[in-house]
């Protein structure tokens, strides 16, 4: 049974506007080996377009799953849920992975690049799965990577760019398609805390444009810088504060 902190939708809105996020009761079960492990316990939650949100909560609490399903890469088993106005949870892989593309811009705590590309071709990757010509594709790919700091870096590789670099190359990729989202999951988690307080001014630069930045964290200073923190514990939101 859905905890009663979630009877209400939480929301940012307060002028009646349409949410980018809008999950009402959503529900997500794992059968794992006999039984059933519940993920997500019938969460309400809407988020407006600009938010800046971090999501924290202790290990197996949801977070991870509850970023998931926002980020398209997983599907509620009870519920619904709504991006920029689309039902996501009623479509098929073909076009979850779509609306991935053109909606959503990740950025792992692993990085996930492509170790022998240069920093263009790594950025450009989503703009190649979204058919764009090879042109477009550079001069799209250039700007993001200058708009991270990286404009002197275009043809240096992973192994050649420190670990912030290769965060800053990760962010330059989740942007390059002007997606209405951008996820991070743990983004400081393999940095310094020198460097990681570097990437979340990045990150806080990027809210002050505009760009809607949902962080998944365990740190306290990583989220204190997002102007509201969700907490989860058991499938559950148990706190929303700005």
């Amino acid at each position: 049974m859905a905890n009663p902190t979630n009877s209400a939708t939480h929301s940012a809105l307060g002028n009646g506007s349409t949410p980018l996020i809008s999950l009402r009761q959503v529900e997500r079960v794992y059968r794992m080996g006999g039984g059933e492990v519940q993920a997500l316990a019938g969460v309400d939650l809407e988020i407006a377009r600009g938010e800046y949100v971090a999501i924290m909560g202790p290990s197996g609490s949801g977070k991870s799953t509850l970023m998931n399903i926002v980020g398209c890469l997983d599907t509620p088993t009870g519920g619904t849920y709504e991006l920029a106005g689309t039902t996501v949870h009623e479509l098929d892989d073909d076009e979850l992975a779509g609306i991935r593309n053109r909606e959503i811009g990740f950025v792992f705590q692993s990085f996930n690049l492509l170790p022998r590309a240069d920093a263009v071709t790594n950025v450009a990757l989503p703009l190649l799965y979204a058919g764009l010509d090879r042109g477009v594709r550079q001069t799209r790919a250039e700007e993001a990577l200058r708009r991270v700091g990286l404009g002197d870096r275009l043809d240096h590789r992973p192994n050649e760019l420190s670990g912030g670099q290769c965060q800053r190359l990760a962010i330059a990729r989740a942007l390059v398609n002007e997606p209405s989202l951008v996820l991070a999951d743990e983004p400081t988690g393999n940095l310094d805390s020198v460097t990681s307080e570097e990437i979340i001014i990045l990150f806080d630069e990027l809210s002050r444009a505009g760009t809607t930045v949902i962080l998944v964290t365990h740190e306290d200073e990583v989220a204190d810088h997002a102007r509201r923190q969700i907490r989860l514990r058991d499938g559950n939101i148990v706190t929303d504060r700005s």
